[in-house]
Formats: C-alpha cells, structure tokens, sequence
C-alpha cells in the first residue's frame, strides 16, 4: 500500500471461520477489523493494553458497518487496510477494506465509530499522547 496513513495486517481464512456454503461466516470480518486496528495502533508507536492498562483508556465500539463483495474461502490470504477517519475528543472511526492477496479481489469493506471510555465506561477523552499520534494518521 503506498500511502503511508493506511496500515496493513494479514490473517489466513481457518476453516473453522467458514459456513456450511464453504465461505467465511460475515461476522469474521468484524473480529478481522479488530486485527485491523490493533494493528494500526501498534503501528503508530501505541500499545493498547497499555492504554486500557495504564491510562483507564478504552475505545468501545458503538457502530459497526459491513458491506460485503465477494466471498473469502478457506486459506485465503487477506489483507486488511485500516485507515483513521475520524477522531475528536471522545469519538473514534476507523474504515477498514479486506482485499484477497492472490488477485487483489475487493471482498468487504466497513467502518467501526468508538466513543472513549474509561473502566467505569464513562465517557472521557482520548489522552493527549493518543491524540497527537493519531492526528499524525487522520484521513480526512
């Protein structure tokens, strides 16, 4: 991926993440934009158990969007492209697109929002160091 605000991580279909039709169950590809932003945190430099951890800091998803183009089989390769497209005090949004490596073949594509929360989920803001890292990403 040539532009540097979009992160990549990559899974591997198991078989145990397939339907009776032999494709992945849709609800995988929600645990794969976690892998997705985990990873784009990590890669910003940030841990986020350190977050939860050490600053009373979670991000707890309160929306999620999938929309869905083509199926994923068993050992496929993907790809998930993770990109920052929103994030204010207490709010944030990520996109995400899952992209089958052997042929590039768009297979979903969706968007998580997060509201800022602390262990008692309250609502807060992002802590300052969080913030400024993820401004450095933001796509606007």
């Amino acid at each position: 991926m040539s532009d540097a605000k979009v992160i990549e991580a990559r899974v591997r279909v198991r078989y145990a993440e397939t339907d009776q039709m032999g494709v992945v169950y849709h609800a995988n590809y929600l645990v794969w934009f976690e892998v997705g932003r985990v990873e784009f945190i990590r890669q910003l430099g940030l841990n986020y158990k350190e977050m939860e951890a050490e600053d009373n800091c979670l991000i707890a998803v309160v929306e999620a969007t999938a929309r869905y183009r083509a199926p994923a089989r068993y050992d496929d390769e993907l790809v998930i492209e993770t990109r920052l497209t929103a994030s204010r005090s207490s709010v944030i949004r990520f996109s995400y697109r899952v992209v089958r490596e052997a042929d590039g073949v768009l297979l979903c594509e969706g968007e998580t929002m997060h509201v800022v929360v602390n262990r008692e989920m309250k609502k807060t803001r992002l802590p300052q160091k969080y913030a400024e890292r993820f401004a450095a990403y933001l796509i606007e």
